[in-house]
């Protein structure tokens, strides 16, 4: 059975995890104040709706507390996305994803009640400059303050090398947990296995190990 999906403000941020979900699989409603918003979005989610998320009535109204998991996706009002995390944990929301703008409005979010609060404008501003300063570097996930995991091209001196003859752990401080060769990944690769160009490690290790290895030729 596909969970159930509610997301607020479908903006540009909002709209695409609406639609992500939506081509998933799952049962997405939006619900925006803007009827524009709601006709774009129509095509996009289960079902789109026009409605104000800091009136509880009109929560209770579309059944709002029937949702697994609800993303305030709202924009630019501040005061508008507080509101509506507030209204929807005080509504017995089980799980409450919210969008911050910046650090304060993160910490009043958690406060209010949020689950989770996410960055996007911030997270994408590491990223790209993360992936300008490491040009080897295809993706990455900050797992805490000073790990992440990393999807690396591998240099052109390891090509035909093997990962015990590299030996990652010595010389890098970092582990390989994956190799991507084209359509196939091997998870736990074997130390004996061969590096082929075009390959992709999959790895994970201090943000500063990390850095310096992203920077090899």
């Amino acid at each position: 059975m596909a969970d159930q999906y509610a997301v607020i403000g479908l903006g540009r941020f909002g709209l695409n995890i609406a639609n992500k979900l939506f081509e998933s699989g799952q049962d997405v409603l939006g619900i925006d104040v803007n009827e524009e918003r709601v006709d774009e979005a129509q095509s996009y989610v289960t079902h789109a709706v026009i409605a104000d998320s800091t009136d509880a009535e009109a929560m209770k109204t579309i059944g709002i507390r029937n949702f697994d998991t609800v993303i305030v996706a709202i924009g630019n009002d501040i005061q508008a996305s507080i509101l509506s995390v507030l209204v929807l944990k005080e509504m017995g929301v089980p799980k409450v994803i919210a969008k911050a703008l910046n650090k304060l409005h993160g910490q009043v979010l958690e406060k209010v009640g949020a689950d989770w609060v996410v960055f996007p404008e911030r997270d994408m501003g590491i990223r790209v400059a993360h992936q300008l300063l490491s040009p080897n570097v295809l993706n990455f996930i900050e797992i805490s303050k000073d790990y992440s995991v990393e999807e690396v091209k591998i240099p052109q001196r390891m090509i035909d090398r093997s990962l015990r003859e590299i030996d990652f752990r010595a010389k890098f401080n970092i582990s390989v947990i994956a190799i991507r060769h084209g359509h196939e990944i091997y998870i736990s690769p074997s130390p004996d296995k061969l590096l082929d160009e075009g390959d992709v490690l999959v790895v994970i290790g201090k943000n500063s190990d990390l850095e310096r290895f992203g920077k090899l030729d």
